[in-house]
This record gives structure tokens, sequence and C-alpha cells, in this order.
């Protein structure tokens, strides 16, 4: 999923600070998910920043390298 634009986090952080608005209206108004508002205002009030943070590590994968052997032929089959 695509991050949500620094504009559109701003005028949610500008809605916030200006009107005295409820999370949840903020969400609705903003057709973002409620917990999306939770986390940018948390970020918000802890660093002061609200750029989207840069994914910096992948998940690992959960197979070792002889599992992964064992899987490939059956992958290529279909």
């Amino acid at each position: 999923m695509k991050a949500y634009s620094v504009d559109l986090r701003q005028k949610i952080i500008d809605t916030y600070n200006s009107e005295s608005i409820s999370q949840r209206k903020l969400a609705k108004r903003f057709r973002v998910a409620l917990s999306f508002i939770y986390k940018l205002l948390k970020q918000y009030r802890q660093s002061g920043d609200i750029a989207p943070k840069v994914r910096t590590l992948q998940t690992p994968t959960k197979l070792n390298e002889p599992q992964l052997q064992v899987l490939k032929p059956a992958c290529r089959s279909q």
C-alpha cells in the first residue's frame, strides 16, 4: 500500500490543531483509518515530523535455504 501524501498529512494536522474535532471525526472527514490518525498524531507529537516512515529492513524469510530448495521445483511446475 502506498503511503499517504505529506500534503494530506499536513491538512489532517492543521485541521486537528485548528478545530476541536475528535480523532474519529477527523478520520471520517478525510476518509482514512482511525488507526492512521492515531499513528500520525503520535508521530507528530513525538518528533514533529509528519513524513511517511521509510522502511529500511525487509522482513526476513521464514524458511531456511534447504526448505527453499525443496520448494523451488514445485513452484516451477505450475
